[in-house]
């Protein structure tokens, strides 16, 4: 079942939320009012332009009103919230959470807004306590599957259209299926270490002997494989349990609509009266941006403007050494080497980039042909529930 939630927490979440959407706002509409009465340009124009005079009082009062009132808007909230019951939060809910994590969680967690979600085990909805996780692995024999999800998704939605990868998994070849909830916001290294340390505190001192294997995503691919350098350079003991990865239309080389965003963005920054609104790009995530070219580490974009084109400065991160590690891609083609097939891939993620193809060899993550697998007439979503992706996952995990 899903998780309980409490209304006025959400309340007070989005109460701060759209405060800080006023500000942003104030500060678009003054930089067009700027440009529009033809003052001087600024040195920086990634900075706000401010307008003096009566104008510009007018402006600095909206946003200390503004702040006023979301400094006051707490208190009423704390007392709606004794007011009113716990209720079952929704899937709708969870979705428009993991959706708003998805597109603007960096901020949420500076902001320790109450609408970030924190990175923690789920099975059914619920985060996992220990007792419950070691009586779990020990009726699976010591057989555990992890599923990672990704951007703007949550664990529940691995059910799509009755299926679960790893509910079949469980009901197949016995394993004990474990899900990742995490803010997808945040830059996808900082999920990595979390996602390291969070394997390490759960399985790194685990009495029992375990086959781990996980299943990760679109987005959670990546966090998977950053977990996996992050953990080896800590020496957790996590990873000796890791026996296979599965990668599900992974973007290991980007993805070709946030490198479109990025471009926008240049694009809007050209023309003057346009440029104010190019701030309006910069709502996507620090996870969204991470997308560009498949960043897993911290050096791949600490020190850097993440919303400026600069090219492929990745430094390379192979697979991890002794883990069996598999590659699926989809295209919406009708052949894998049709024209334009892998290209286009799943609409999302082209077919070369789920396999991790590269043409600077230190980049190309070189998965075996027998660990490649491409559907075809098929898109993004579809490799949650199609059955040709189970049963050749099945196989996979079976040998």
């Amino acid at each position: 079942m899903p998780r309980k939630n409490n209304l006025a927490t959400d309340l007070r979440g989005m109460s701060h939320l759209s405060i800080d959407a006023v500000l942003g706002i104030t500060d678009i509409v003054e930089s067009l009012h700027y440009t529009i009465a033809g003052l001087p340009a600024q040195l920086d124009p990634a900075e706000p332009r401010r307008i003096n005079g009566i104008p510009g009082l007018v402006y600095r009062n909206i946003r200390t009103i503004t702040k006023i009132v979301g400094t006051g808007i707490d208190f009423p909230l704390d007392k709606l919230g004794g007011a009113l019951a716990e209720q079952d939060s929704s899937l709708r809910r969870e979705a428009m959470l993991s959706t708003l994590n998805g597109v603007i969680g960096d901020h949420l967690a500076a902001q320790n807004n109450p609408l970030a979600l924190p990175m923690q085990l789920r099975h059914n909805g619920q985060p996992l306590i220990e007792q419950t996780l070691s009586e779990a692995v020990k009726q699976a024999d010591g057989k555990v599957t992890l599923l990672v999800h990704g951007v703007c998704m949550n664990d529940l939605q691995w059910l799509r259209q009755g299926h679960d990868h790893g509910a079949a998994l469980a009901r197949d070849l016995g394993f004990a299926p474990l899900y990742l909830h995490y803010n997808s916001g945040l830059h996808i290294s900082e999920n990595g270490r979390q996602l390291a340390d969070l394997l390490e505190q759960t399985f790194g001192q685990f009495a029992q002997p375990l086959e781990l294997v996980i299943l990760g995503y679109s987005m959670g691919g990546l966090v998977v494989r950053s977990a996996c350098h992050y953990g080896q350079t800590a020496g957790h003991r996590w990873l000796d349990h890791l026996q296979k990865l599965v990668f599900l239309g992974t973007p290991h080389h980007g993805a070709p609509l946030e490198k479109g965003g990025a471009w926008l963005h240049v694009i809007l920054q050209i023309n003057p009266y346009s440029a104010p609104f190019a701030r309006l790009g910069k709502v996507r995530s620090s996870g969204v941006t991470d997308l560009r070219y498949g960043n897993v580490l911290d050096e791949d974009w600490q020190g850097r403007d993440r919303f400026h084109a600069a090219g492929d400065v990745r430094t390379p991160v192979p697979l991890p050494a002794g883990v069996d590690c598999y590659a699926m891609a989809a295209t919406a083609g009708k052949e894998a080497n049709e024209r334009g097939a892998e290209l286009v891939g799943d609409g999302l993620v082209p077919v070369s980039s789920a396999l991790g193809r590269h043409k600077d060899e230190s980049l190309n993550l070189s998965f075996p042909e027998s660990r490649q697998w491409v559907g075809c007439n098929m898109k993004h979503m579809d490799l949650l529930n199609h059955p040709d992706v189970y049963e050749t996952m099945r196989g996979w995990l079976k040998s």
